[in-house]
C-alpha cells in the first residue's frame, strides 16, 4: 500500500488466469461476474515460457525469440478476452497481463496481495497428463497468499473429455477393410 492510501480507497482486485482453454474462459467468466458484483477490477494474466522452456538452450535464448513469445503471448491473451467478452465488459476495469515463467508461479505473484481473489480453471487431462505436467491450479492453491476460487469445468469439456475416454477404448483391433 502507498503512503496515505488507505484501505477503503485501494481497488479490490480479481486475477484470473487466461489461457484460451475452455477452463480458462469459464474463470475468466467468473472474474467478471464476481467484479460486477463487488466494483472490484479484473486482471487477466497470461503466462509464457520460450519454446521448451530454458532446456531446449544449451544457453539463454535470444532476445529476438523472446520478443517474439511475448508478442505472441499478448496476441493470445487480446484474442481469449475478446472471444471470451466481446469488445468489453460495460462497468468493469479489465485490464491484461503477460508474464514469463510457469503459469501456476505467474499467477500466485500477480496475486499477491491477501485482499486479492485468485480465480483459475480446474485444469484438464487425464491422470496421465497431471502426472506429466505440473498443475497451475494446485500450485496456486497451494501457494497463494490470498483467497483461491476453482472454477469447474464447463459442461462442454467435460462432454469433450467423456467422448475422448469412450472413442479410445473403442479403437479397432484389425486394420480396416479395403474398398
Amino acid at each position: 500500500m502507498h503512503q496515505g492510501e488507505s484501505d477503503a480507497s485501494r481497488q479490490h482486485r480479481i486475477v484470473v488466469g487466461v489461457s484460451g482453454s475452455l477452463g480458462s474462459i469459464a474463470a475468466l467468466h467468473h472474474a467478471v461476474a464476481q467484479a460486477r458484483r463487488t466494483g472490484a477490477e479484473v486482471l487477466a494474466v497470461l503466462a509464457w515460457d520460450p519454446l521448451g522452456a530454458e532446456y531446449a538452450y544449451r544457453r539463454p535464448p535470444r532476445p529476438p525469440l523472446l520478443a517474439a513469445r511475448r508478442e505472441e503471448a499478448v496476441a493470445r491473451l487480446r484474442e481469449a478476452v475478446a472471444g471470451a467478452l466481446g469488445a468489453g465488459v460495460p462497468g468493469v476495469r479489465l485490464h491484461g497481463q503477460v508474464s514469463r515463467g510457469r503459469a501456476g508461479e505467474v499467477l500466485v505473484h500477480a496475486a499477491g496481495r491477501a485482499d486479492d481473489l485468485l480465480v483459475v480453471g480446474a485444469g484438464s487431462g487425464g491422470p496421465l497428463r497431471r502426472a506429466l505436467r505440473r498443475s497451475a491450479t494446485r500450485h496456486c492453491v497451494r501457494h497463494a497468499g490470498c483467497p483461491v476460487l476453482v472454477v469447474p469445468k464447463p459442461e462442454l469439456q467435460r462432454e469433450w473429455e467423456a467422448f475422448g475416454r469412450h472413442r479410445a477404448w473403442q479403437l479397432p483391433t484389425e486394420p480396416a477393410p479395403t474398398h
